[in-house]
């Protein structure tokens, strides 16, 4: 007997456990993980038997018309969170562990159609979750996708972009999932806000010449599973129309830390001078375009202390972008946010309002 996790806060009463056949559900119907109904956003690893989710605000979706649905996960650590979104509204928050089981995701519903996201909150740091399938009861059926995203959107981050913290409000900035939501984060609203398909690679504490840990975004951008190097994506699968790199922030507090170690691994004991700093922007953001030779691409620093009045970061990102001499590549910078920390959620939306506001006047998608 197969055991389910009720999650849902907002569509029944909460109940901690149901087998499938205590609420009629062992004639019911089993959705496999590569059902053509079923559809996904960000770069997915796709096993035998089920689809690996590991990057932030990666996403499972689908349309379904019935009274309840769950799905069937197992992760790799304890360390992952996911969102419920039913018709565009996060109605509940799963804490993945590490055995095989369903999570009811919704129960009670209205009777009609209805669109079910399954939203990955937390980076790929925090394991990896396998997604087999979905499972309706008797009275549920999935359909065909009604419509479809004709635009697409790509950013290449770090802890801003994953949402980390977002939800701390105790002002101890926690690195821990559970604080973590991507689905808020200004990435996925601008995503969201032009109804466009949605790839976030990101990572906290990466940059682009030194991170807190030994990669970096030039050799973590082109992977397929973030865990193995060996593992390529395929830049054909998804062609952005917009891609967004916002890094930096944690290269300008590493270049000053001579005693670091990943200061020491990648500099050994000479600081990067402006024109080294400029040419790796550069040669990153080529990458970009090599892989992308159409797309528009947004160059943005902020709300953090790389903005913040004395800082060199934007004259170096308008130098690497004028040097570049495409039209198609923009610097866009967000305000400093004048306080300590990640930013939080208005924190974000404000950022998302800006960016929103730029894509707006500059770029015809």
């Amino acid at each position: 007997m197969k055991k389910i996790i009720v999650i849902m806060k907002h569509y029944f009463t909460l109940i901690l456990f149901f087998s499938f056949c205590s609420i009629g559900w062992s004639q019911g119907t089993f959705l496999p993980f590569n059902n053509p109904n079923i559809s996904y956003e960000g770069r997915i690893v796709y096993q035998k038997d089920a689809a690996v989710l590991s990057w932030s605000g990666t996403s499972v979706n689908v349309y379904f018309e019935g009274s309840a649905i769950a799905a069937i996960l197992q992760d790799k650590d304890t360390g992952n969170y996911y969102n419920v979104v039913i018709d565009d509204k996060m109605v509940g928050k799963i804490h993945t562990d590490t055995t095989k089981h369903g999570y009811l995701l919704a129960s009670n519903v209205d009777l009609g159609y209805h669109h079910l996201t399954l939203f990955k909150r937390t980076e790929w740091d925090k394991g990896k979750t396998l997604f087999f399938g979905f499972e309706l009861p008797v009275d549920a059926a999935a359909i065909p996708n009604p419509s479809s995203k004709k635009r697409k959107i790509e950013f290449y981050g770090n802890s801003i972009t994953c949402g980390y913290a977002i939800e701390d409000s105790s002002g101890k900035d926690s690195g821990n999932g559970y604080f973590e939501n991507n689905y808020l984060s200004y990435s996925a609203i601008v995503a969201r806000h032009f109804n466009a398909q949605y790839s976030c690679i990101s990572k906290s504490g990466i940059g682009i010449m030194v991170s807190w840990f030994k990669l970096i975004m030039p050799e973590m951008y082109d992977r397929l599973d973030p865990f193995d190097s060996t593992s390529k994506w395929d830049f054909e699968t998804y062609t952005p129309d917009v891609v967004v790199v916002h890094l930096l922030q944690n290269d300008s507090w590493l270049v000053k830390m001579p005693l670091n170690e990943q200061f020491q691994y990648r500099f050994g004991g000479k600081a990067p001078d402006s024109n080294f700093i400029i040419d790796a922007y550069k040669s990153f953001v080529s990458s970009i375009r090599a892989k992308y030779p159409q797309a528009s691409i947004i160059c943005l620093l902020g709300d953090g202390s790389i903005t913040k009045e004395g800082s060199h970061y934007p004259a170096y990102v308008n130098e690497a972008v004028a040097q570049l001499k495409d039209d198609k590549i923009y610097t866009h910078f967000f305000a400093y946010k004048k306080s300590r920390g990640h930013p939080r959620i208005g924190e974000h939306l404000t950022m998302a309002n800006d960016l929103i506001q730029f894509i707006e006047k500059n770029i015809v998608w």
